[in-house]
């Protein structure tokens, strides 16, 4: 049972790719890890906005997401379907949580996108839609880990919603107090270098 401990810890952090890391899906992506457990990893990739409004899809949450309020491509899998992560400021227990909203990790949660908006309205500081996730098989990210296609670092509640989602990555880095702060100044093709 300790090892469950230790693949569970990883649930509310941020994957960050390297550079070294070649799937173009994950190109410089941070990735907000919703559930992780020996069964597998299920997460978001936060700095993917796409062109599509959130109202387009989701009428009535469109007034709860932030800027940009498009819908943002989670990951490559299930692009039909929609996730929301949400924020409510202060966090809170699972007991305690607004309808409609379940806790992931202190302040950040899930929302059931089939219940009312304005259940959950007075409640959120902050809201992301997003299509599709990105997921892990058993084992699967621990092995991306160790051959080093990931740094694996806290997240903050901002990160969900940043106003400025194709910074997220450098920002993410700059503010690590680690030999990591200097990845952030790596060029985008270092072949130009």
């Amino acid at each position: 049972m300790s090892g469950m401990t230790e693949v569970s810890s990883l649930t509310g952090r941020l994957l960050v790719a390297t550079p070294a890391l070649a799937d173009p899906n994950f190109d410089r992506a941070v990735v907000l890890l919703l559930d992780h457990d020996e069964e597998g990893s299920l997460g978001v990739v936060l700095n993917r906005p796409t062109p599509v409004d959130v109202g387009d899809i989701l009428e009535g949450w469109a007034d709860l997401t932030g800027e940009p309020g498009v819908v943002f491509q989670g990951g490559p899998v299930s692009l039909d379907s929609a996730l929301g992560v949400a924020v409510v400021p202060g966090g809170t227990t699972a007991e305690a949580a607004p309808p409609g909203w379940r806790p992931v990790h202190g302040a950040i949660g899930l929302v059931d996108l089939e219940a009312p908006p304005e259940l959950l309205a007075s409640a959120l500081g902050s809201l992301r839609i997003f299509a599709g996730y990105a997921g892990w098989g058993p084992g699967q990210l621990e092995d991306e880990l160790v051959d080093g296609a990931w740094y694996v670092v806290e997240s903050e509640p901002g990160d969900v919603s940043s106003p400025s989602p194709e910074r997220l990555w450098r920002e993410v880095l700059r503010r690590q107090r680690s030999e990591l702060a200097m990845v952030a100044t790596y060029p985008d093709d270092p072949s130009l270098n």
